[in-house]
């Protein structure tokens, strides 16, 4: 049986969480506390040497990293629905929106940075946030504006059905009410979003719905 090793806040599970449920699949879920450094006990770091989640086990028992390698996989093992366009450079323009949270944002406010910057560069807390905000609102303008201009941006980020570059954005917009920002100054990514969290698959992979998570709100 599948298997994912996941944390509600992690928003780059939450982004194969999402994957999963478009894809009908329900894989056995296994918590790792990033919180409490569980990702670096030698069980799980023997399963992902690089101490991340998502890791994804598939039928087989082969360990699969990193969320767009894994949205790709389970793509193209349950093609329906499909979560990139036919045409080539329609799938350039989708994997460049996805990148640009996946690579780009994301890494920048994840625990491990968050971490360093705390107890080796002996950054305030004032001082961590303005970090994270910046690297969020880098992401979130860039996205508007691409989003804003190009004809092919529809109901969803490309056309009229849900792609990577979507479940990417949706993650990216949680985390920014994580931290609290607000997504009011991009309407385009605003308007996405919404329609998004609408869809079951997007709205029982929130984060805030997984075990583990807060009541009310998370900082």
């Amino acid at each position: 049986m599948m298997k994912l090793y996941s944390f509600w806040r992690s928003l780059a599970t939450f982004r194969v969480r999402i994957a999963l449920n478009l894809k009908g699949l329900a894989p056995e879920v296994v918590n790792v506390d990033l919180m409490k450094g569980q990702q670096h006990a030698a069980d799980f770091r023997s399963l992902n040497p690089q101490m991340l989640i998502p890791a994804l086990v598939d039928d087989s028992g082969r360990v699969l990293s990193q969320s767009l390698a894994i949205l790709e996989y389970l793509d193209e093992i349950r093609p329906n629905p499909p979560l990139l366009p036919r045409e080539p450079a329609d799938r350039a323009r989708v994997r460049a929106l996805a990148m640009i949270v996946a690579c780009d944002a994301h890494p920048l406010i994840v625990p491990r940075v968050r971490n360093y910057l705390e107890r080796e560069l002996k950054l305030d807390e004032p001082t961590r946030l303005k970090w994270i905000h910046h690297w969020i609102g880098e992401a979130l303008g860039a996205l508007e504006t691409h989003l804003g201009r190009d004809p092919q941006t529809a109901r969803y980020c490309h056309g009229d059905s849900v792609t990577i570059a979507d479940i990417c954005l949706v993650s990216h917009a949680v985390g920014t009410k994580l931290f609290d920002m607000s997504l009011a100054p991009y309407p385009t990514v605003a308007r996405i979003v919404d329609t998004c969290l609408k869809d079951d698959a997007f709205a029982r992979a929130h984060p805030l719905k997984q075990p583990g998570a807060p009541q009310s709100g998370a900082h």
